[in-house]
């Protein structure tokens, strides 16, 4: 486990980055990145690491162990399958008896279409998120697990799967000392009991916690000028005439150490001029130095092809198929929907009360169909319930932006692709829009005094059915599209406006300007 240290704008978020290759493909770089002497584009870096970063994004109806099994499912159950099935293979062909205790974990961890995976419930384990397990994560709304608890859920999430190596930034910001050294404990416990590897960028970690790190990097105005164990920062500090002064946090020493502003009351001998030494030289200084001779030579050292295990670097761009991606999308959507009923509940009643008034404005026994005159009241009961429709969409936009961040993060971690993810969403809300156009229709079609013919009223049913599905999708892209709550639903109104302008009832066709003309074939309220 490796501490990036250095002070704001040294380049610690840009390095972990490129680590990832996160980086923007139109940035100009030097040198290149390497898993086991693969480069990146050997192999899926997106799934053999994950870049952690400072704001943590989850669903807030979802517990914690559901985050975690919802997260394994996306990232391997089949693949631990397959590879369970080839050591049984092997096991047979080479005589092997294996520890029962292991043998009992990798089989039960590959068994597929579990309620609870057991690697979740040891991850859980190790972060010493069993407390929480069954608490809802939460958000501003919703009262969840604690700040602490939440940034080791982000961990978990990631390490649930097969990845192995995180690259986490400024995790400690906004919480207190005690939470961050809790935090960075159950990482340690990560890589030593399930051979991770961590770089973890912190700003100002306290003296316990920067005690549990075994490596060091610390970088400084870009460059790096230390790189090594630990425990030797401050001898190789020391070998260039500074030292660390008493009650002077460690960490705090090396990130002021290299500023011109702090460096001198650093100076170990007052009998000697003191010279300001800048972060190029020092990094020199690390290069020439027996401590960076010896991190040179383990650098450039080949890295040996039977040493290499292919389970460490993921070649494929997804863990299972898509019907398992689909299948884990469906399932988790159901589980929020049912978290939310309350929700469609309240807003079908909603329909139902508010046709239940429109049945009372617009009752049959005071509109003739014969009546001219009174054609006007029926085509706005028409309009009414268009509009009233188009409305019942708008809570998806609200929706949808809430959850936004945790479906991005987990695009880019290739958790599920960007299609399975918004199929499920349509499939479920096709259920929703049938029960609102029918609860409508239901009530108000003949208590109106519509056209009697059977056929006429399915068609009226459907064609209610086809506008809710619109607005859903309407209000879905406008929230994707803008990515602010502010701007989506300025756009939103926008739109509802321009459609109910342009529809013909409130303005007659006749009188529509040339501007709104071109909206026509658009609108669905002719």
């Amino acid at each position: 486990m490796t501490l990036l240290l250095g002070p704001p704008g040294s380049g610690k978020s840009t390095l972990l980055k490129a680590i990832a290759g996160k980086l923007d493909e139109n940035l100009k770089v030097s040198g290149s990145v390497t898993y086991n002497g693969q480069s990146l584009d050997k192999f899926n870096v997106q799934r053999t690491s994950a870049y952690i970063s400072q704001t943590d994004n989850h669903i807030a109806e979802l517990t914690v162990r559901e985050t975690l099994d919802f997260a394994a499912r996306w990232q391997g159950a089949s693949v631990l399958s397959g590879y369970m099935n080839d050591l049984v293979h092997l096991e047979k062909e080479r005589d092997i008896q294996p520890s029962p205790e292991i043998d009992a974990f990798m089989k039960a961890s590959s068994v597929r279409g579990k309620k609870h995976s057991i690697s979740t419930d040891y991850i859980l384990k190790v972060l010493g998120l069993d407390v929480c397990a069954n608490t809802l994560v939460g958000s501003d709304m919703i009262r969840g697990v604690s700040g602490g608890q939440k940034k080791r859920v982000t961990t978990g999430e990631m390490i649930v799967g097969p990845r192995k190596t995180l690259l986490m930034d400024e995790i400690s910001t906004g919480l207190d000392s005690s939470t961050t050294y809790q935090i960075v404990k159950c990482i340690g416990n990560f890589v030593h009991f399930m051979e991770g590897t961590v770089l973890m960028a912190l700003l100002q970690p306290p003296p316990e916690t920067f005690d549990l790190f075994d490596d060091l990097i610390l970088l400084s105005e870009g460059y790096v000028v230390y790189e090594g164990p630990r425990v030797e920062v401050l001898e190789f500090f020391g070998s260039l005439g500074f030292q660390l002064p008493p009650r002077k946090s460690i960490a705090d020493f090396l990130q002021e150490v290299t500023s011109k502003k702090d460096q001198a009351q650093y100076w170990a001998d007052p009998t000697k001029p003191y010279v300001f030494i800048s972060a190029s030289n020092i990094a020199r200084a690390f290069i020439k130095s027996p401590f960076g001779r010896s991190m040179s030579a383990s650098i450039y050292v080949p890295y040996e092809e039977n040493m290499n295990r292919p389970e460490a670097l993921s070649k494929t761009k997804y863990a299972t198929s898509r019907w398992e991606l689909l299948k884990t999308c469906l399932t988790r959507e159901v589980l929020l929907i049912s978290r939310q009923r309350f929700l469609y509940i309240f807003k079908t009643c909603q329909v139902a009360f508010v046709g239940f008034v429109t049945c009372t404005i617009f009752s049959r026994s005071r509109m003739h169909p014969g009546s001219e005159t009174e054609g006007n009241l029926y085509l706005a009961c028409l309009f009414f319930g268009l509009v009233h429709i188009l409305f019942n969409g708008f809570s998806e936009l609200s929706l949808l932006m809430f959850r936004l961040p945790v479906f991005y993060k987990q695009r880019d971690n290739l958790f599920h692709p960007a299609w399975a993810w918004s199929l499920a969403s349509f499939l479920l809300r096709i259920p929703y829009s049938i029960v609102e156009a029918v609860v409508w229709t239901s009530i108000v079609y003949y208590s109106v005094g519509f056209s009697p013919e059977i056929w006429r009223f399915f068609r009226y049913m459907f064609l209610l059915f086809a506008l809710h599905q619109m607005a859903l999708g309407l209000f879905r892209t406008l929230a994707s599209v803008a990515r602010d709550l502010v701007i989506a639903n300025t756009f939103a109104s926008a739109c509802l406006l321009i459609t109910f302008l342009s529809g013909g009832f409130i303005i007659p066709k006749g009188n529509v300007s040339i501007f709104l003309r071109m909206f026509e074939r658009d609108s669905h309220i002719v």
